[in-house]
């Protein structure tokens, strides 16, 4: 149980309940949003935390009180021990999920199920062959797109994560909108974000306003139905009248949703970040393996974690360059 002393606990009473592991700094696309255009140094293999130390890891912190992992990447499915780390994880007390671009999941369909993983995060940016082929660098639509049909077959809950990019693909939200006339998934619209090497900036925003105004002028605001949003949600959530799925917006750009913030995010190579944003990360990695206590580590990281955004708490701040130039890129935080 959850006190005020407990070590996920931070100086504004945020208990923090929901740990993020990237597995992996490698990806078998190449989104412009998540890695820059000529890659990112890789840490060396002898840094990257084996599935035993993830697993160790990963006990401590629901001892603290986790009670929910997400597996993210790079791509996690393309790690080779991914189904002893899925089987390690499955084991503990915790709900367990996995973010992936869906290109290799057909051939994990029994892994997932045979652990317990029900809930699946899928990255699809565009409907449209060529614009995928431009935003991933890669000619895999048709591929993640069966595939995610697959997820959805099969029986998984299944979030379709959509960032959108003005000038790119704005013009296909209520495409994605009416996926979920026939398919029961969510379908989240995600404000671009800044990262090292994204070339981000502010009037690539598509924001919050602006895709519930072109949602309410194809479907009209009486059929459009405010769902309510589950404890720490970091979406606001919708549903056209009589489409058995729904639709979503993450607003961390133009609508922050710090103040019930409860997730911290541990990477590939052991680092723990308190927040997306934050350049500052803490090493488990080191005292775990000099065989210390990576309690009192975890303590320091959630104390020092800011109230919004790593402190950027106004647009001007948080389109600042040179406040993200210090953080890793998304595909080496894995969101």
């Amino acid at each position: 149980m959850q006190t005020e002393n407990n070590i996920l606990t931070d100086s504004y009473k945020r208990e923090h309940s929901y740990l993020r592991i990237s597995l992996i700094e490698r990806c078998n696309l190449r989104c412009t949003y998540c890695m820059p255009e000529h890659g990112i140094p890789l840490s060396p293999r002898s840094h990257i935390m084996t599935y035993e130390e993830i697993y160790q890891i990963a006990s401590t912190f629901v001892r603290n009180g986790v009670t929910k992992i997400r597996l993210t990447g790079g791509e996690p499915l393309i790690r080779k021990d991914i189904g002893v780390i899925l089987k390690k994880l499955a084991s503990l007390n915790v709900e367990l999920s996995i973010t992936t671009n869906a290109i290799l999941v057909d051939r994990f369909i029994e892994t997932l199920k045979e652990n317990g993983i029900r809930n699946i995060n899928a990255s699809l940016d565009s409907l449209d062959a060529e614009k995928f082929k431009h935003i991933t660098r890669r000619n895999d639509f048709k591929r993640a797109f069966d595939n995610i049909h697959l997820l959805v077959k099969e029986g998984f809950n299944v979030k379709l994560n959509v960032v959108l990019i003005k000038g790119f693909n704005e013009n296909e939200i209520i495409d994605f909108i009416n996926l979920t006339k026939d398919w029961p998934i969510v379908v989240r619209f995600i404000e671009f974000m800044p990262f090292n090497g994204n070339k981000w900036d502010m009037s690539k925003l598509v924001s919050y306003a602006s895709i519930m105004d072109c949602a309410f002028k194809a479907f009209s605001k009486t059929n459009i139905i405010r769902l309510k949003d589950a404890p720490n949600d970091t979406s606001k959530n919708y549903k056209v009248s009589n489409y058995k799925g729904n639709f979503a917006i993450i607003s961390t750009v133009t609508n922050p949703f710090c103040d019930s913030c409860n997730r911290l995010r541990l990477t590939a190579n052991g680092q723990l970040k308190n927040c997306l944003f934050s350049s500052e990360e803490n090493d488990l990695l080191t005292q775990l393996r000099a065989g210390k206590s990576i309690e009192g580590v975890i303590q320091k990281s959630v104390l020092m974690k800011k109230k919004i955004r790593n402190g950027m708490n106004t647009n001007k701040s948080f389109s600042n360059e040179k406040r993200h130039s210090k953080n890793r890129s998304m595909i080496a935080i894995g969101g």
